[in-house]
């Protein structure tokens, strides 16, 4: 008896191909094609810096005739105080927050993924709820309590909450990346005589160094970008941070100075830009490293 075998063929047009270098390429292509539409907005930001402030809203082209620092100059000292005092507050604001926060969620991590006490489950829950509130539900109670305070006009508000450990993001990272440290190191380290403190300054912080960049890295994205904050409690011009020093470019009942806007936000841009370039390899190793685990 004779078998005959039949070899089945697509029913519309040829077999895909299984060559990795035309897989390759067409992924390429079109991931490519996704980034340049996506940076397209901040590449144009940045041409448009440099051009003449009347041919700025002209074109959506990159190139033009007529390039000038004016932008620049006339950016950095327009307002009732120049950039220079903007960037100042910016910087030590979000300095003060990603130590707060660094401090504050990393010790209140270590109780939540190392120490035993009693009603764990149920904070660490509640500590997750606050998670799904947005943030203008405790807006109004803030401030109330801040004005009771008499912090307004200043920088508490902004930087208190955050080495009162009241992230709960972070803290959340933080405690999904300390339980996958083996315990048995904290137990070499209570033989060796190291308390709680010591354990967690001497073995557990440098082996959470990914999550603590992760950490650092949003928190200064956050508090840099910042805007409803400082424009709730921030009232008198020499306090401004940067993005309250760029809402100053456009006015509602005249014309606004978009190229000096543009040439400030792109070098409001260059901050987080550089910090991300700096911290992200530590990001990368800390989120796949959590996701993973």
């Amino acid at each position: 008896m004779t078998t005959v075998s039949i070899t089945a063929r697509p029913l519309l047009g040829r077999r895909r191909t299984r060559n990795p270098l035309v897989i390759g390429l067409v992924r390429h292509a079109v991931l490519i094609a996704v980034l340049l539409v996506m940076l397209y907005p901040v590449v144009w930001m940045v041409a448009a810096s440099f051009r003449p402030t009347a041919e700025v809203m002209n074109s959506l082209g990159l190139l033009s005739r007529n390039y000038t620092l004016d932008n620049y100059r006339n950016g950095w000292s327009a307002g009732q105080l120049d950039f220079s005092r903007y960037f100042l507050n910016s910087i030590a604001i979000t300095a003060l927050s990603i130590a707060g926060n660094l401090f504050a969620c990393s010790l209140t991590a270590y109780a939540f993924a190392r120490l035993e006490f009693p009603l764990k489950r149920v904070l660490f829950g509640l500590l997750l709820g606050t998670m799904l509130l947005p943030y203008h539900v405790t807006l109004v109670p803030q401030y109330i309590l801040f004005n009771e305070l008499a912090w307004m006009n200043t920088y508490l508000p902004l930087v208190v909450p955050k080495w009162l450990g009241a992230e709960a993001f972070f803290i959340f990272l933080m405690v999904q990346f300390i339980r996958t440290l083996p315990r048995e190191l904290d137990d070499a380290a209570r033989i060796d005589g190291c308390g709680h403190w010591r354990t967690f300054s001497r073995i557990v912080i440098p082996l959470s160094l990914p999550a603590i960049g992760t950490t650092a890295l949003f928190t200064f994205i956050n508090s840099w970008n910042d805007f409803l904050g400082p424009l709730l409690y921030l009232n008198r011009p020499e306090l401004w941070t940067v993005s309250l020093g760029l809402n100053s470019f456009l006015d509602v009942t005249g014309e606004s100075a978009y190229g000096s806007l543009f040439a400030m936000s792109t070098l409001a841009l260059a901050p987080i830009v550089g910090f991300f370039l700096v911290a992200q390899k530590l990001l990368i190793e800390g989120v796949a490293t959590t996701g993973l685990k």
